[in-house]
């Protein structure tokens, strides 16, 4: 049970709440004994019920008046914030939570950390820059604002840096369920560059464990955590396993990651691997087990992806494959036989 001072149950808010991650969040809350209340357009998705002790509070969070108006005489011990994306926004919430919470979890993003890496393992204090990646940098721009406002102004802010975080409904796939289904149906799929970069994948009910330690945590006020699992994998790896979960084998070609944005300019998958995920990213933990002692990540991927297939058996309709997905994925893999055989035609010249 985690109570406040006053053996009150801490009341916390959750900015989003039905999302791949702060789902998870959400439900742990509720287990540890928190007051638990979701702010959002009270468009909940059906896959990812909260508990029904969950308080909803309906707002355009995007309308500094809609959010002030459902808030207006509430106050929290810590409200967690999934949707901030800029400085702009960021700042917004200050003003509008000032005075109204002990501290205030703003959900970063760990694509921030410098690419390519320089060092590894990858640690809090990692230089911070992303030239490939417009989300990085917005996500950037929004932590420098919030530290200024806790520098000058005591905002209580805790910083919280997600890597690429899953949950059942939502595989960590570049095309999601089209690109398991290809998978599943013995189509050939893509993987960028060689398919040997290391990557860290994290089950959302991982990381809430993480999250959830930081809340009330007075001590947590002003600092930086990334949360991720301990399971680092290559992308070859990584579509071998949803394979093997679906009982079969990935049928796996190699593309070089800067050819996506060229080929598929509008899928938004294409900017993400340039500028993210074709990048080796391990992490070093240390820093939020030192905060959240009882912080131990319990799924390997292995047991994810078997969940995975468990969700999709059991949920047909949220799974099939989007055509336009299907698109750019035949797309990649033309253009990579393509250059196979200009190669060829250019060996025997």
């Amino acid at each position: 049970m985690v109570m406040r001072l006053d053996e009150a149950p801490l009341r916390t808010l959750y900015i989003g709440g039905t999302g791949t991650i702060s789902a998870s969040c959400v439900r742990l809350s509720v287990e540890a004994g928190m007051e638990v209340a979701v702010l959002n357009r009270g468009r909940n998705a059906a896959h990812r019920e909260l508990p029904g002790t969950v308080t909803q509070l309906v707002a355009d969070v995007n309308d500094a008046e809609s959010v002030k108006s459902v808030l207006d005489g509430l106050e929290f011990d810590s409200v967690v914030n999934f949707l901030s994306y800029d400085a702009e926004d960021a700042s917004r919430w200050v003003a509008s939570l000032h005075g109204r919470t002990r501290q205030y979890v703003h959900i970063s993003s760990a694509s921030i950390y410098g690419k390519p890496v320089q060092r590894t393992p990858i640690v809090e204090s990692t230089a911070l820059h992303n030239r490939f990646l417009e989300y990085a940098r917005a996500k950037l721009r929004a932590e420098r604002a919030l530290q200024l406002a806790f520098s000058e102004e005591g905002f209580p802010v805790t910083i919280v840096r997600p890597s690429h975080t899953y949950d059942d409904a939502n595989p960590p796939l570049p095309g999601g369920w089209t690109a398991v289904d290809r998978i599943a149906r013995g189509a050939e799929i893509t993987v960028h560059g060689d398919g040997t970069s290391l990557w860290t994948l994290t089950h959302a009910e991982d990381f809430a464990q993480g999250l959830v330690g930081l809340l009330g945590n007075t001590a947590a006020v002003g600092e930086v955590f990334h949360i991720t699992g301990d399971d680092v994998l290559t992308w070859d790896q990584i579509y071998t396993v949803v394979a093997e979960a679906l009982g079969t084998r990935a049928k796996l070609v190699h593309l070089a990651s800067e050819l996506f944005p060229v080929v598929t300019p509008d899928w938004i998958w294409s900017d993400l691997i340039v500028g993210d995920l074709s990048h080796s990213a391990v992490f070093d933990n240390t820093k939020i087990r030192r905060f959240v002692p009882g912080f131990a990540p319990k799924l390997t991927f292995q047991r994810g992806a078997l969940r995975l297939a468990r969700w999709r058996r059991e949920h047909r309709d949220l799974t099939g494959p989007d055509p336009v997905v299907e698109a750019v994925l035949d797309r990649l893999v033309g253009v990579y036989y393509s250059a196979r055989e200009l190669c060829a035609s250019w060996a025997t010249g």
